[in-house]
């Protein structure tokens, strides 16, 4: 595997503040992540207070007042999928940066004349990953917002937690200014990470990349970086769970029709896309030049061949001195159309169906689930099987 370190590239993980602090704990061997770990360790923190208050006070199953915590779903998988899920993604994110960002150098999108401007950006972006201040302003807003919003207004949320007196009990205390703020933190950092992914993609977008126009993947030789949303799939899939887990307790407990909750999954589905497409975005503007730079410059060399071949064959006119008809990286008049069709087909950014999917599967999976509650799982197979033919 190239040095990342030294090939412009960076991780978003390696050696950020939460990483440093959980290696000076000893919960992060030196030279990994310890994800595993860390994600038992915070998943043990923050669910099995909770059940060992719900099972002392006898609110674990049933509930003489308010509703038994096993009801309330949303608990359960925030603890022990989601918050999980957010701390392994990060194995995922250190991994696909170290495979992915050097194939600029490897593809040779990057020439050797931009090199050092290329590392040069790398340096640049680990010394912005590397600064406190994001995370603790991350953090800092996280402890705000569970602070600000009392537990006891969200009498439904809470009613596993709510006694007679309606007052919170231990559990209740713990959820809230404990799992929420680690969740919220959890969520908060991976927002940061990925606006650092974006803001490097712009500075490399501003470099003079050596862009293919007629390269058959359509992106001038960027089609790499498709695989760049599945470094997020976990989250993805953590935040959709999330989302989608309180509507089984409310359609199951509290009579709610799954139907209403269409708009907040489709304002989900849509934000949380263009969000993970933003990296891909960034390199439109150099996209977009190149693909209108190549096509009048293609159109120009197609045409001066189809004019030689034309003075040749059909006016039987003598061609004197025709390297371009020679040429045979060029070929026929046919391979001339084929390689200016594929400079109009090139897009302006590397999104295509492969980052899509590992966008829509894991953010789509969760919600499905939930769908099966009132509608079976076959029909509603079949129902999107008929959409998409």
């Amino acid at each position: 595997m190239p040095d990342i370190e030294t090939e412009g590239a960076f991780s978003p993980i390696e050696n950020e503040l939460p990483l440093r602090w959980y290696r000076r704990l000893k919960l992060v061997p030196a030279n990994g992540l310890g994800a595993g770990r860390r994600a038992v360790f915070l998943a043990l923190l923050t669910w099995l207070p909770i059940v060992v208050w719900g099972f002392t006070a006898g609110r674990l199953v049933t509930a003489e007042a308010g509703e038994p915590l096993l009801q309330h779903f949303g608990i359960h998988v925030r603890c022990l999928l989601a918050i999980p899920l957010l701390i392994l993604a990060e194995a995922t994110m250190d991994k696909t940066a170290r495979r992915l960002l050097p194939q600029f150098l490897s593809s040779g999108v990057i020439e050797p004349d931009q090199r050092r401007q290329f590392e040069q950006v790398g340096v640049d972006m680990r010394r912005l990953r590397d600064s406190s201040l994001p995370w603790v302003f991350v953090l800092g807003v996280a402890l705000a917002w569970s602070l600000v919003e009392q537990p006891e207004l969200h009498a439904d949320a809470m009613s596993w937690a709510l006694g007679a007196d309606h007052k919170l009990g231990f559990g209740g205390w713990w959820f809230a200014y404990v799992v929420r703020p680690i969740f919220l933190a959890l969520v908060f950092g991976w927002l940061w990470r990925l606006l650092l992914v974006v803001y490097w993609f712009w500075r490399v977008g501003r470099l003079d990349l050596s862009l293919v126009p007629t390269h058959p993947d359509r992106t001038g030789g960027l089609a790499f970086l498709e695989k760049l949303p599945g470094a997020f799939a976990m989250v993805t899939f953590a935040l959709s769970a999330t989302i989608a887990s309180r509507w089984p307790h409310e359609v199951a407990y509290h009579g709610q029709a799954l139907a209403s909750y269409k708009l907040p999954a489709a304002a989900f589905v849509i934000l949380w896309t263009l969000f993970l497409l933003l990296p891909l975005f960034a390199l439109v503007p150099v996209l977009a030049a190149a693909r209108g730079r190549a096509i009048p410059a293609y159109a120009a060399l197609v045409g001066e061949q189809g004019r030689l071949v034309h003075r040749r064959w059909i006016l039987r006119q003598p061609v004197a001195d025709a390297p371009l008809l020679d040429a045979p990286e060029i070929g026929p008049v046919a391979d001339a159309a084929a390689m200016y069709e594929a400079v109009t087909k090139m897009r302006i950014a590397p999104i295509g169906k492969a980052s899509l999917a590992k966008i829509l599967v894991p953010m789509v999976l969760p919600m499905l689930v939930v769908a099966a509650l009132q509608v079976p799982l076959k029909d509603l197979l079949l129902k999107l099987l008929k959409a998409l033919v």
